[in-house]
């Protein structure tokens, strides 16, 4: 473990995400647990799913029409309706003779002996007999998914560090699977410091703000995957601090709000040395967050060259707090729960309004980004500053800014979801 050092080690924004990914490339999930198919959302997948039998398990239609053979029907033939097979049923007429037709409904099994399906809307039909409406032609295959196309019986159909939601949880029950091996869910310590906090049961005097860091931490912790446990509001005291980073040590993540400025009761980064820590960076070129720091403990000191306790101390203005945490807290989060690596959930859009570049930060800034359907626009949120949780609410992504670029309405620009 390298030497703790109170030496400033700001970086750029991308340096600094660069850091936190390849630390996320070492981290692992630890143990696993059997959930109920219906409690599995949001969870990591720990051993793999696996088709219990060919899907579909037979040739289904997707239409509902006639069963023919595509030759016929391509030359244009009159067909003898020979019955019908509704979604449900199994065909128990044998394969289908030359020139005959079986009516059929969508997701209904396709019966031996014909190779596609031929749509309701053009066929024609009179007299127990059915032909192709005038220039319809079919290829083999058409309107017809095959037995085991989407996947054969043993074949795996969701990997192990997969996230569930519906469409995982449906192609599980679709494989008769009631519960699932997840991950288990890291543990975080959430360490709200200074001494203008107070709790919500509590009346807040005229120089004091409610603690709505611990809050909006931990649901953004349960958000990623996480187990949140509020600690205590640390004070701005190197006891009291050093007494809740004590038990946050014991966790695999902590997070500490405020603090890590440069003011002369921003002890955090003092403390956190007091117990050896390793420091990846102390700052960010970044606006609102450029306080932020990272870095790891020793877990016990009996622990395994593994068993690390990673830390976050992020900026106590409330989007500060929030912005780093998606931009660096999160991704490491989800490697905890075995999700695997990856970044911020970065996506793009047109830029609404020109805006003026800040040479030396990267900016990420709260905005609002539009739903239309071809050219989805993002625009800044009008807002007083890193304290502003109103202006934070009313956002629903961040627009980042590149690092002293001037921007035109019309710019293609990054935005940081949430």
């Amino acid at each position: 473990m390298g030497e703790a050092t109170a030496e400033a080690r700001v970086m750029g924004f991308v340096q600094a995400l660069e850091v936190m990914l390849r630390h996320a490339l070492g981290v692992r999930a630890t143990g696993l647990e059997q959930v109920a198919l219906t409690a599995s959302a949001g969870r990591v997948l720990a051993a793999e799913l696996r088709a219990d039998r060919d899907q579909p398990p037979f040739d289904r239609s997707t239409r509902d029409g006639f069963a023919v053979r595509a030759a016929e029907w391509s030359a244009g033939k009159r067909l003898r309706l020979v019955g019908q097979v509704r979604a449900g049923e199994a065909w128990t007429g044998g394969a289908l003779a030359v020139g005959c037709a079986v009516e059929i409904m969508t997701g209904a099994p396709v019966p031996q002996g014909v190779d596609a399906v031929a749509m309701i809307e053009h066929a024609e039909q009179a007299g127990g007999e059915v032909w192709p409406a005038a220039g319809r032609s079919l290829r083999v295959g058409e309107n017809v998914v095959a037995q085991g196309s989407e996947a054969r019986q043993g074949e795996v159909v969701v990997a192990t560090g997969t996230e569930i939601g519906a469409a995982e949880i449906a192609l599980a029950a679709g494989c008769g699977r009631a519960e699932l091996a997840v991950f288990m869910r890291p543990t975080v310590t959430i360490v709200a410091t200074g001494d203008e906090l107070v709790e919500l049961d509590e009346a807040p005097g005229t120089h004091q703000i409610r603690n709505s860091n611990s809050y909006a931490l931990a649901a953004m912790v349960g958000a990623a995957g996480g187990q949140a446990r509020r600690s205590a509001i640390a004070r701005d005291t190197r006891e009291d601090l050093r007494a809740r980073i004590g038990e946050g040590s014991e966790s695999q993540l902590m997070i500490l709000s405020g603090g890590v400025s440069a003011g002369k009761y921003d002890l955090v980064e003092e403390v956190l040395a007091e117990f050896g820590v390793e420091f990846f960076f102390t700052g960010v070129r970044m606006q609102p967050g450029k306080p932020v720091v990272f870095g790891r403990m020793r877990r016990s000191e009996s622990a395994d060259a593994h068993e690390w306790t990673y830390f976050f101390g992020l900026p106590g203005n409330p989007v500060s707090t929030q912005v780093t945490f998606h931009c660096f807290v999160e991704p490491l989060l989800r490697a905890m729960c075995g999700a695997g690596v990856g970044g911020p959930k970065f996506v793009q859009a047109t830029l609404a309004e020109d805006v003026r570049g800040k040479a030396g930060l990267t900016r990420i800034l709260p905005a609002h980004l539009g739903y239309d359907l071809t050219r989805p626009e993002v625009t800044l949120v009008g807002w007083q500053g890193s304290g502003d949780l109103a202006a934070n609410a009313r956002a629903n992504c961040y627009a980042v800014l590149p690092d002293g670029v001037d921007l035109l309405a019309g710019d293609v620009i990054t935005v940081l979801l949430r």
